[in-house]
């Protein structure tokens, strides 16, 4: 269900801040989304969830850091600037996904590609 149209850009904020709280990283958002209306609220949670379903929120920003599953199973990360960075599609259907840093990487057990 879209919320009204003019809520479309505050909606699209809060989309961004909701997925960054689900993704844990909720202290710098959390009086911004308990300040909204429920409507708004239940809107963008529900616009957040499609996003990190779809893998496509977090590719703005600080979270560049693309998490890939090679056909090995291996779970494997790229850097912007490495070879493959460019062409490698990010799908959350594969349990492929983003990362805003290295060691947040490494922490959910990806490696860094050697290429």
């Amino acid at each position: 269900m879209p919320a009204p149209t003019d809520h479309k850009s505050r909606a699209a904020t809060y989309i961004a801040l909701v997925a960054l709280l689900l993704a844990g990283r909720w202290a710098n958002v959390c009086r911004v989304i308990l300040g909204a209306s429920m409507a708004l609220r239940t809107w963008a949670i529900a616009g957040a969830m499609i996003a990190l379903s779809s893998g496509a929120f977090a590719q703005s920003g600080e979270c560049n850091i693309k998490g890939n599953v090679n056909t090995r199973g291996e779970r494997i990360y790229h850097v912007p600037g490495q070879k493959y960075y460019d062409e490698t599609e990010i799908s959350a259907s594969h349990g492929e996904r983003w990362f805003c840093s290295e060691e947040e990487a490494r922490a959910a057990g990806w490696r860094r590609s050697k290429i």
